[in-house]
């Protein structure tokens, strides 16, 4: 089975075992990610629909293309520009075009029974931050007592704008 999926603005032809480079795509080495925007899906000469199917790949390496020159000449002006610019690229290897519902659950099933504690944790931890974050607000109430010296400044800070108001006449002149 193959289909046409879209990632980074382009278009791939892909199918089981397949390898391609992709415009960056988040991950490491070994991760596996799903693409889920299909455009088309087909068994040999048949097209099929592409809903709910999602394509699944393993990121083999995150790298780079090869390296492309700009150079911008203007002639008879002694302008020249030299640049270099290399792409990064993700390879990836295509494990499985199929339906999504059998594909994320197996996935998906193992991280979160691994997240749950972290997550609990997680939850008692900002509990306990939220007393230390009070504090520091009550330590903002004194330093509205130093706001005579702020308005000072912002009185000052009039003082500027008719100095440009200066500059305007100067325009028309």
């Amino acid at each position: 089975m193959f289909a046409i999926v879209r990632t980074g603005g382009k278009q791939y032809r892909v199918a089981a075992g397949d390898k391609i480079a992709v415009e960056k795509i988040d991950g490491e080495a070994g991760d596996t990610v799903s693409l889920g925007d299909i455009l088309l899906a087909g068994d040999g000469g048949e097209v099929k629909s592409a809903d709910g199917l999602v394509v699944s790949a393993e990121i083999i390496a995150q790298t780079r293309g090869e390296k492309v020159i700009v150079f911008k000449k203007r002639r008879r002006h002694n302008y020249r520009r030299r640049n270099g610019h290399r792409q990064s690229l993700t390879l990836l290897r295509i494990l499985a075009v199929g339906e999504a519902k059998k594909a994320t659950p197996k996935k998906e099933a193992a991280p979160k029974a691994e997240a749950a504690p972290a997550t609990e944790a997680k939850a008692a931890a900002p509990a306990k931050e939220a007393p230390a974050k009070a504090a520091p607000a009550k330590e903002a109430a004194p330093k509205k007592a130093a706001a005579p010296k702020a308005e000072a400044a912002e009185k000052a800070a009039p003082a500027k704008k008719p100095a440009a108001k200066k500059a305007a006449p100067k325009k028309d002149a």
